[in-house]
Formats: C-alpha cells, sequence, structure tokens
C-alpha cells in the first residue's frame, strides 16, 4: 500500500497534458500554417448547405480558421502561381527575358493572351504574367514545360514542405476534377501554406517575391470571389482555379490596413460534373473569414 500511495502521489504531480495556455499571437509575424483548431464554424456549414457544395477553408491571420482543411480538392489553375514561383526560384532574373515559342497545337480554349503571339512567341516574363492574372492556361503549360513537366513542380512542392500536394497532368486534364480522383489535388491548408511561403516568406528571393506579388496584386480574374467578400480598402493578391464539378478555388493573401497580413485558401465542388458555377460562396466565405479574423 505504500508503494501504491507514493506512486499515485507522483502522477498527481505531473503535468495534465493540453492544459498549457496557448501563446497570444503576435500581429507582427507572418502568419504559421500549423495551428489547428476545434471551432466548428456553423456558418461554413451553412454556406454548403446553401450553395449545395464541398467548401474547404484554410485561413492564418492572428488566428486560424479551419474548415475541410485537410481533404482533396482539385486545384486547376492555381498551380500558376506555384509554377511561376518554381521558375523564378530555379533560375536567376534575366531568365524571365529568354523567348519561348511555342505553335497554334498548343493553342486551347482558355488561351486569351499566348493566342495573339504563336508567331513571334512571349517572354518567360510574359508568360508569367498572362498564367498568373489572365489565367492563360497555354501559358500555365509552357511554365510546366520550362520546369520540366508536372512532376517537376511536385518536386518544387516538396522542397517546400509540402508533402500532400501532387501535379499530375496538364492544361486542360487538371480542370476535369473527378471526385475521389487524387490526381492534381490540394488541401486548403497546403496549398494556402505555399502560397503563404512564396508571397510572405522567404522561399523566394525578395526581387523575386516581388515580382510574383505584384502579378497576383494585379490578377483579373478573382473580382467575385475572395476580393469581392473584403473590405474595399484591404490589398488583395490572389490566384484563382475553376474545373468541372462546379469546383472554384481562390487562394490569397490579404493586407488589412495597419494590420498583419492574412492567408485565405478557399476550395471548393459540387457532386455533379456540369453543376453550376457560384462564385457568391467564395465571396461569402471570405467574407466570413474577414469578419471572423479582424
Amino acid at each position: 500500500m505504500t508503494a501504491r500511495r507514493t506512486l499515485l502521489k507522483s502522477l498527481a504531480l505531473l503535468p495534465l497534458a493540453g492544459c498549457t495556455a496557448a501563446p497570444t499571437p503576435d500581429p507582427t509575424t507572418t502568419p504559421t500554417a500549423t495551428s489547428p483548431t476545434t471551432i466548428r464554424h456553423e456558418a461554413l456549414f451553412e454556406l454548403e448547405k446553401k450553395y449545395g457544395a464541398r467548401l474547404g477553408v484554410y485561413a492564418a491571420g492572428v488566428a486560424t480558421i479551419e474548415h475541410r482543411a485537410d481533404e482533396r480538392f482539385a486545384f486547376c489553375s492555381t498551380f500558376k502561381g506555384l509554377a511561376t514561383a518554381a521558375v523564378l526560384h530555379r533560375n536567376p532574373m534575366a531568365h524571365l527575358d529568354t523567348v519561348i515559342t511555342y505553335s497554334s497545337s498548343d493553342l486551347m480554349k482558355s488561351s486569351t493572351i499566348t493566342s495573339r503571339h504563336v508567331q513571334t512567341g512571349m517572354k518567360l516574363r510574359d508568360l508569367c504574367d498572362a498564367a498568373v492574372r489572365y489565367s492563360d492556361g497555354t501559358a500555365g503549360n509552357l511554365l510546366l514545360r520550362e520546369l520540366g513537366g508536372p512532376g517537376e513542380l511536385t518536386r518544387y512542392l516538396r522542397e517546400l514542405g509540402d508533402v500532400e500536394t501532387r501535379m499530375d497532368r496538364i492544361e486542360p486534364d487538371i480542370t476535369s476534377a473527378v471526385p475521389d480522383d487524387p490526381r492534381d489535388t490540394a488541401t486548403p491548408r497546403s496549398l494556402g501554406t505555399d502560397y503563404q511561403k512564396i508571397v510572405l516568406g522567404d522561399a523566394l528571393e525578395p526581387e523575386k517575391r516581388d515580382f510574383l506579388k505584384d502579378l497576383m496584386e494585379r490578377n483579373t480574374t478573382g473580382a467575385n470571389r475572395i476580393r469581392k467578400g473584403l473590405p474595399q480598402d484591404w490589398r488583395v493578391a490572389d490566384k484563382t482555379g475553376t474545373g468541372d464539378y462546379g469546383t472554384l478555388n481562390d487562394i490569397a493573401v490579404a493586407w488589412p490596413p495597419n494590420r498583419a497580413p492574412i492567408l485565405i485558401s478557399i476550395m471548393s465542388s459540387k457532386p455533379a460534373a456540369d453543376a453550376k458555377y457560384d462564385e457568391a460562396l467564395i465571396a461569402e466565405a471570405a467574407a466570413y473569414v474577414a469578419k471572423t479574423l479582424i
């Protein structure tokens, strides 16, 4: 009995797991992507019901919001910002003046910019611009070609520490977004964290990071998604993605006035291949993030 009492006293002195107070986030630092939350965000479940969609959200500022943050979604054209980052990372800035040639057989429906320059080719910097700001499909494929193929983009993401996102195909195949097909998918957390590292972190040299951030701030495809849900005086840099099954994505870094930046990663899909697109779903989710984190 004496031994039993001694053991019980010893156990009573041990710290209880999970009872340590969480540190207060520092608003001056870049948000981290590793702090899980157990909060159930009812408003996001209601948005899923309202639009008949599956919604994934990962947002990080002085706190985090997670809703299906570790479920897989087809990333579609959001890869283009990452491909641009990979090209920048692996080459000197002067390489952006290299002219890339291609043929009419490389063009597709979304080749709004590249279709104008088949005869002359385009500088790599202009392909980055077309891919990120206009989501030009041929430009995205040419960036992948410059890297050495989809697998090389996956390799770059592994170098960033992303073990989830995988790129297997090129446009337009990546937009098929078939449910449960793991090809060309990411999670809101993994994709958002990648963008956090290339836009806010030190994954790219300052000049290269500024080049990419400028393209994303002048993006032309996201007016009705995250940008629409945020206050008008917030700066926003984002990259959108769209595919079958009602797939709509938008990954953004937003700068509220006089506050630390916020990472907002929103992905979504619907059950039917020909489901209609509801950009308001993304905008309303972004509005919820802004209201909750500020």
